[in-house]
């Protein structure tokens, strides 16, 4: 990836993109790939806010069949199967095991009645390329079986348990990239650090953006008949910009956070109903647990918002009443969150809320050339871009290509078998450890090529990092080819070197030194880079 707006200062596009979420690179690929000439613009790291924030997870949202929301879960299901057959090194079937009890709490017929609606709403679950990700349909456990396999699971009262499975998506920030990645081959220019700080207007009609790049200071100008903003919860104040005045435009924003900790479950994601009806879960992932989410409604500034120690403690108050541990502050390895932003503004309770997503066209507010995309889930964000496209062609009067977005491999992607690939690279590659050729195989599909010939060219970049595997080389491949620019961007969202909490201080110094050597970073600036890493995995206070 070339990070566009430091090559150029001005050109003219079919279509500008602002935000490099998941919702911005589903709709960069979905354009470019139909024969547009894009833009897009981030003005932090790409994926770097809500598209981060997730339980890393592809589903289909059992629980919104209890608002018998029916051709949203439809939806998302059809959507599971089509990523885990575009991206398939990143989508993996994961067991959710849901127990019952005699009273009180989730009852096995309710529970058993929705979950066999979920698999016949999933009819075409098993259509897929690869045989690995077929999954099968819900299954009850006896109150012994239950025992027996998860220990976390509360005893009083508990009658047994159900078993279904939804997909896991390992890394949603490389997913987010593979799009992105997906969007440049065909054509698409891709900026991170480059924010929108004004919009060029004749009369009421937008015409193109200023964009500020944050690394350099410079300013540009480009052109393009159409502007679409993905902003996720920051797009009412993108149209405030853009309209230089206070609107009638708002949208909800909801608090999701996550915690990481020791494994505390085998291999089942253990989900359990709170008091107040709704849903936390405990998710194997990376031989850790994560636990969560929140959904608190927030009231106050995007910018400003953080991960508080009062969330994190309500967290853990709703986990040790709800399974049979006993969750500690000092337990918690990682955190992370962000606001997802809710297009329904009617329900009340934000949890109650639906997960849909709308697609305005701003005309009506002086906005004519703006499209403003709200609300969704990162498991029908291809969907959304396919979807957006249909205004999009009569905006430009143009009639496009059908889509191929549900059909190719993303880049990176070209796997038709994973368990065949992972076996020809351990064939491959037998002077790496076992682990690195897993999690680079999984983390980085066919581009694992790229960085196993770089370790092997440069011995150095070889040196194994954490239990993963993880190696250097991820490192100066993310510099060199992801457009990394800061070492946040490398420790969060290129590698896992910093998912999982502080990799260790001589870790940590040997990430930042290859960055500063790379990017030329001088004393002061590498000192400041830990500094804010070290902030980072500190917990909040």
């Amino acid at each position: 990836m070339e990070r566009y707006i430091g090559t150029q200062k001005e050109e003219k596009f079919d279509i500008i993109i602002v935000g490099g979420g998941i919702t911005g690179a589903t709709l960069a690929y979905e354009a470019s790939s139909r024969g547009l000439k894009v833009a897009l613009f981030e003005k932090g790291d790409f994926g770097a806010a809500t598209s981060s924030a997730t339980s890393k997870l592809i589903h289909g949202g059992l629980r919104y069949l209890k608002n018998l929301e029916l051709s949203l879960v439809r939806e998302s299901l059809k959507e599971r199967k089509t990523l885990s057959n575009i991206a398939p090194n990143f989508i993996y079937p994961v067991p959710f095991m849901i127990p019952t009890y005699k009273s009180g709490k989730t009852g096995k017929i309710v529970l058993g009645m929705g979950l066999m609606m979920y698999d016949i709403l999933a009819f075409d679950k098993n259509q897929t390329n690869d045989p690995s990700k077929k999954i099968p349909n819900f299954r009850s456990l006896s109150l012994e079986e239950t025992r027996n396999m998860e220990s976390i699971v509360p005893t009083k009262d508990l009658s047994g348990a159900k078993v279904f499975y939804d997909y896991q998506n390992i890394f949603p920030e490389r997913l987010t990239l593979a799009f992105l990645k997906s969007s440049e081959k065909w054509g698409a220019k891709l900026s991170n650090y480059a924010e929108i700080t004004g919009f060029l207007k004749k009369g009421d009609k937008i015409h193109g953006v200023t964009v500020n790049d944050k690394i350099t200071g410079e300013k540009s100008h480009f052109t393009a008949p159409l502007v679409v903003n993905c902003t996720g919860p920051w797009a009412d104040q993108t149209i405030r910009t853009a309209a230089k005045k206070k609107t009638q435009h708002t949208i909800r924003r909801s608090e999701g956070i996550h915690i990481i900790t020791r494994k505390l479950s085998s291999i089942h994601a253990v989900s359990q109903v709170t008091a107040s009806e709704r849903h936390i879960m405990v998710i194997p992932w990376r031989n850790h647990s994560i636990i969560g989410t929140t959904d608190k409604e927030y009231l106050g500034d995007p910018e400003d918002y953080r991960v508080t120690k009062e969330s994190i403690m309500e967290l853990l108050g709703e986990v040790n009443e709800n399974y049979a541990i006993n969750l500690k502050y000092e337990d918690v390895l990682f955190y992370y969150g962000g606001l997802r932003p809710l297009a329904d503004t009617e329900t009340e309770n934000s949890y109650e809320s639906s997960r849909k997503y709308e697609i305005y066209d701003n005309t009506d507010e002086g906005l004519d050339g703006m499209i403003t995309v709200e609300g969704g889930k990162y498991t029908t964000s291809r969907q959304l871009a396919e979807n957006v496209m249909e205004l999009v062609q009569k905006k430009i009067n143009k009639e496009l290509p059908e889509s191929i977005s549900e059909s190719e491999f993303l880049w990176g992607s070209e796997i038709p078998d994973m368990d065949l690939f992972l076996e020809k690279l351990q064939n491959d590659y037998q002077d790496f450890a076992s682990q690195t050729i897993s999690f680079l195989g999984k983390n980085f599909g066919s581009e694992s090529h790229q960085l196993f010939l770089m370790a092997r060219e440069h011995p150095e970049l070889a040196e194994v990092l954490n239990d993963d595997g993880e190696i250097l080389a991820e490192v100066a491949y993310a510099i060199e080819k992801e457009s990394a620019l800061y070492l946040s961007d490398i420790l969060f969202r290129r590698t896992g070197i910093g998912g999982l909490g502080h990799p260790g201080k001589d870790v940590l110094q040997k990430v930042a030194s290859l960055a500063g050597k790379m990017l030329n970073w001088d004393k002061a600036t590498l000192e400041s880079e830990i500094q804010k890493a070290e902030e980072r995995f500190q917990l909040p206070d």
